[in-house]
């Protein structure tokens, strides 16, 4: 049975509705964030980095990160409204939060004391409630929350 290792919560930063978790030592990155953004896109992978688009363009949303041991028990899919999954190289075992309205935060994820390959699963929910209050009021914080859960690959 696999075990859950570290769980990280904090708050993303949405501008354009978008954030990003990206390599923390993303010198050598071929496309940092945002090059290459897709618009309309719930989960996009790049080399060291995933792009999650949120349903709000200005916002803060809760986000809650996991590190297991192994793949994760499965999620009820019907808890969320939008599930993406991807694979992720990191080279430095850290994952940084990047915001696209104030690049990098101070937020981050330590995934292990090394780089490797990992499987990624990303769900949201809240999506209308903070495309709605996005629209109407320029601001929606916290209404959107995302579960990444990270392990490493076989």
């Amino acid at each position: 049975m696999t075990e859950l290792v570290q769980q990280v919560t904090f708050d993303a930063d949405i501008g354009y509705h978008s954030f990003c978790l990206q390599e923390s030592d993303d010198a050598d990155l071929p496309v940092p964030y945002p090059d290459d953004t897709v618009f309309g896109q719930f989960l996009t992978a790049f080399p060291g980095r995933i792009d999650i688009f949120s349903a709000g363009h200005t916002h803060t949303a809760a986000v809650t990160a996991e590190v297991w041991d192994g793949c994760p028990p499965e999620e009820d899919r019907e808890r969320w409204d939008e599930y993406g999954e991807c694979e992720y190289v990191s080279t430095s075992g850290v994952v940084a939060v990047w915001s696209m309205s104030l690049g990098r935060t101070e937020h981050s994820v330590t995934l292990s004391d090394s780089g490797g390959t990992w499987q990624v699963q990303v769900y949201s929910v809240g999506r209308a409630e903070a495309e709605r209050l996005s629209a109407e009021t320029g601001t929606a914080e916290g209404v959107e929350r995302y579960l990444v859960r990270f392990w490493r690959a076989a």
